[in-house]
């Protein structure tokens, strides 16, 4: 079956949310109606994940969304993770870090912990995790904590913050590092969780820790657009 790939230019998503009403089923040509707490609807358009576009999801890039649907996303972020009582909000790179400080701040926290890839030449590489994403397939990275900042992490409450959750890679590595580093991590929250292959990935306990604000179906191509990959 010949089918195209049924996408578009994404200028013109993640620049508002809609009211609360009644979702388009599948087959979706071009986006996935995402469902927030508050029953509104934001967008995602579907991206395939291979040459072949057989397979696809539905992508947030919080970095290129109007502010204020990012300030609205941040604040559902806090409210799922504030019942843990954080102490420290770490951020995650890259797009982690666009909602890290919201979170902290509806909180009532001063500051964040960033990671970062860039590796500044005081960075000790037992402060750092390797990681990668489906989103750059082949490329390994390592994330690292700026040692200056470990004084603050140690012993604390801390709640991990990421835009999305997939294949779990990154996020299992990453707090690997910071239990390693004696953090408490209480929580994991995320804007978007896509599929459930994380859940093997993390594992049940970790899995029980994770929080999101709304769900992102794996899709894949059939007859007049896409539909939720079973």
């Amino acid at each position: 079956m010949d089918l195209p790939p049924f996408t578009e230019p994404t200028t013109h998503y993640w620049q508002e949310i809609l009211p609360a009403g009644e979702t388009i089923p599948p087959p979706w040509k071009f986006g996935v109606p995402a469902r927030l707490p508050d029953s509104r609807i934001l967008m995602l358009p579907i991206r395939p994940l291979h040459h072949a576009g057989q397979d696809a999801v539905a992508s947030l890039l919080v970095n290129q969304a109007a502010l204020a649907v990012v300030n609205e996303l941040g604040r559902f972020l806090a409210e799922r993770v504030g019942p843990f009582q954080p102490e420290v909000i770490v951020g995650l790179p890259t797009l982690g870090l666009t909602l890290a400080p919201i979170v902290a701040e509806s909180l009532g926290l001063k500051r964040y912990v960033p990671l970062g890839y860039s590796r500044k030449f005081w960075y000790d590489e037992r402060l750092s995790a390797e990681v990668s994403s489906i989103t750059s397939p082949g490329l390994v990275k390592r994330v690292y904590l700026d040692p200056n900042q470990l004084p603050l992490l140690y012993g604390r409450r801390i709640v991990i913050i990421d835009d999305a959750v997939s294949s779990g890679n990154t996020l299992k590595a990453i707090w690997d590092l910071l239990e390693r580093l004696g953090c408490d991590i209480r929580a994991c929250g995320v804007v978007m969780k896509q599929g459930a292959k994380w859940m093997n990935v993390l594992g049940p306990e970790r899995t029980s820790k994770l929080v999101y604000v709304l769900e992102s179906p794996l899709l894949r191509v059939v007859q007049g657009g896409w539909d939720i990959r079973t």
